[in-house]
């Protein structure tokens, strides 16, 4: 079967795919059919329409489901490669149900919260998926921490009987935090390899636009 892209789609319900409904695909079952979630896919990777990595070629016909040929060169593009869908044979279902409650709950979302919600087999992989899922929805050029910004470290984890700040069996976290009011606003977090001034530097000022840090007098040294 040899066609356009966009006529695909469009049989495939593409016109049904706003962006202002594209989170309800996360959730519906109604809508959330293997077929739209596809659309959606290839919408976000070619909005204009196909073109080939390759050679630029804008006509393709589908091999299977994801998988989509160039015409003019034969190079096989798929509309999840690159992506946490990438050789998944999990249902497009799924995940973007699992999408949407992760980035919709206001409390957080476990792994066995979601393991229950989504009926996976093992918590391994409802843990595997949540930190795919948070890893993909950190944006590369995301804006920096601005305004009163405080930075603290703590260790998380563990064995029993480790005391204080060894770090041999514990993982040592930074954390810096917009200061807004009484309460905090955007946060940033990395497991860094030790406590030194210039680890925290580094921290701080690939996060922190303003790089005032007087609630953190460790670093203070770091004013402008």
């Amino acid at each position: 079967m040899e066609g356009r892209l966009e006529d695909v789609l469009e049989a495939e319900g593409q016109h049904e795919l706003a962006p202002d409904r594209a989170h309800r695909l996360g959730i519906e079952g109604a809508d959330s059919t293997e077929a739209a979630c596809r659309a959606y896919l290839a919408q976000l990777r070619w909005p204009d329409g196909f073109r080939c990595p390759k050679c630029g070629g804008t006509t393709a016909w589908p091999v299977r489901a994801v998988l989509w040929q160039c015409v003019g060169c034969g190079r096989q593009t798929s509309v999840t490669a690159g992506t946490v869908f990438q050789d998944t044979r999990t249902p497009l279902t799924a995940w973007f149900r699992a999408m949407w409650w992760v980035t919709n709950s206001k409390a957080g979302t476990s792994a066995l919260t979601l393991q229950h919600l989504l009926g996976l087999g093992s918590y391994r992989t409802a843990w595997a998926w949540l930190h795919k899922l948070r890893r993909a929805v950190v944006r590369p050029g995301r804006d920096r921490l601005s305004g009163e910004v405080e930075v603290d470290e703590t260790l998380l984890g563990g064995l029993g009987g480790a005391q204080g700040w060894s770090t041999a069996t514990k993982a040592l976290i930074v954390v810096a935090a917009e200061a807004v009011g009484r309460g905090t606003g955007r946060i940033r977090m990395r497991r860094i390899p030790n406590g030194s001034a210039p680890t925290l530097q580094a921290f701080i000022e690939e996060g922190d636009r303003t790089r005032q840090h007087r609630p953190y007098r460790r670093v203070g040294w770091l004013r402008d």
